[in-house]
Parts: structure tokens; C-alpha cells; sequence
């Protein structure tokens, strides 16, 4: 069976997602481990294909 539409998040309720979207708002560092990894994946494409 379903969950009926109702879902509940201990870390939403502590404030704690919140937080993290706010820290990677500010910094510009993701705090989810796909976007680190294409935050990543992209910098290290411009290192290699840098133009001078």
C-alpha cells in the first residue's frame, strides 16, 4: 500500500534541510552527493581543457 501522501523527514522537521540549503545558496558548494560530484566533474574538465 501507499503512503497516502503524507510523508514525514526528522531533518526537515529540526530545521537541518534548511540549513544546508542555505549554506549551499551562500557558498556555491552543494551539499547532495550528485551535485558535489558534478560541481566536481566540471571543474576538473576546465583543468584539463583550459584555453590560455
Amino acid at each position: 500500500m501507499g503512503k497516502w501522501g503524507f510523508s514525514f523527514s526528522l531533518n526537515r522537521l529540526l530545521g537541518i534541510t534548511s540549513i544546508k540549503q542555505g549554506i549551499a545558496r551562500k557558498t556555491g558548494i552543494p551539499t547532495t552527493r550528485n551535485g558535489l560530484y558534478s560541481k566536481i566533474g566540471r571543474w576538473i574538465i576546465r583543468l584539463i581543457f583550459k584555453r590560455n
